[in-house]
């Protein structure tokens, strides 16, 4: 038996994309403010499950046709090398380097290694999370 899930659908398709700049919002201003990898990271994972909730799982891995545990190994090769990378300039682990720069449509600017960091743990979080949701959806 099909369902018509219409309404639901073109809902989800909407508030999809207003959760997922959230959440590349939050990440960007995590530095600053709370949040970051982590937060941005559920926020992005918490859209994710509402498409899968709203279609079923063949269709949404056939848009998103990711292996997220490779996001997830992904992020964790960015997150460990960008802490451990301080210890080849001779600094203590966890250190970051940050300086400012011009940039053409952001104007002045601070850039951080920090923020490879966040976006490795952004990635596992994005990554261990549908790897789990898929896990248990994918079983009949």
């Amino acid at each position: 038996m099909k369902t018509n899930d219409v309404i639901l659908q073109t809902t989800t398709k909407v508030v999809f994309f207003i959760i997922f700049m959230f959440s590349i919002h939050i990440f960007f201003v995590g530095h600053y403010t709370p949040g970051g990898g982590f937060v941005g990271g559920l926020l992005t994972s918490s859209a994710l499950i509402l498409l899968l909730l709203a279609f079923d799982l063949k269709t949404v891995q056939k848009t998103l046709p990711f292996n997220f545990t490779i996001v997830t190994a992904i992020g964790l090769v960015l997150a460990l090398g960008t802490a451990s990378a301080s210890i080849f300039f001779n600094v203590p682990f966890f250190t970051h380097a940050f300086d400012d720069f011009t940039l053409p449509l952001f104007g002045e600017t601070s850039l951080h290694t920090a923020m490879i960091f966040d976006a490795g743990v952004y990635l596992v979080v994005v990554g261990a999370t549908l790897t789990i949701i898929q896990s248990i959806g994918g079983d009949a």
